[in-house]
């Protein structure tokens, strides 16, 4: 289990990290709100664990904006604002479960845990994580925008496919190449060139962008 832990309070995040590594978890620790979505989206963790009161950015703002961007990771809200409307707030923002400071650490976990299995059970019709409408059937190599299959050829979907494992982080051109033309070593890495720009053409009009970044490869990023 790979969790983000978004603290800024130097004893609780120590408290916390070595309390879930105990336990066999790989925790990312992160304590600035500014950075937050930076760390969230390279660590690609399986639960969040935020702080509201955060330097920089608001907790419920970075909250907001990971939605706002696809980010589907499930939420736990850590925060001393324990009142009713703050819970309320925090939930309707996109959080998936809420605890107030100070809480009981055994607790904590099993809420953790709970949420991993949540994830897991709903996702159980063999379809990948889901990022903006869009989920790919590792099964018969499918894509699917809301429940519909997007009309593809059979390397644009490799390469969307490719896309959705990490979104809002960049994939090299030379690893495309691997998973768009497997086992051609004779196609130039241009050849990834032409495949994306006929896939950003096909994804028009959806809740995604292909984004190009020169010299890192491309990435795949809510739209605005």
């Amino acid at each position: 289990m790979k969790l983000l832990l978004i603290e800024d309070n130097p004893a609780m995040q120590a408290t916390l990290q070595r309390s879930f590594e105990r336990r066999g978890a790989q925790v990312v620790v992160c304590a600035d709100g500014a950075r937050a979505l930076d760390r969230w989206r390279a660590s690609v963790p399986d639960v969040v664990l935020l702080d509201l009161s955060l330097p920089g950015v608001d907790g419920l703002q970075v909250l907001a904006q990971a939605r706002a961007e696809g980010l589907r990771t499930p939420v736990l809200i850590l925060t001393a604002r324990g009142t009713v409307g703050d819970r309320i707030l925090g939930l309707n923002t996109g959080a998936d479960d809420y605890l107030a400071k100070p809480f009981d650490l055994d607790e904590l976990e099993a809420r953790v845990r709970a949420l991993v299995r949540r994830a897991g059970s709903e996702s159980a019709d063999g379809l990948g994580p889901a990022f903006a409408g869009l989920q790919a059937d590792p099964a018969s190599g499918a894509v699917y925008l809301d429940g519909q299959a997007l009309e593809l050829t059979q390397r644009e979907a490799a390469l969307l496919r490719a896309l959705l494992v990490r979104p809002g982080q960049a994939v090299a051109k030379e690893r495309l190449l691997e998973l768009v033309f497997p086992g051609d070593a004779a196609v130039q890495p241009e050849a990834v060139e032409v495949v994306a720009y006929r896939l950003r053409k096909r994804l028009a009009g959806c809740p995604v962008q292909l984004v190009t970044l020169r010299g890192l490869g491309y990435l795949l990023k809510a739209a605005p």
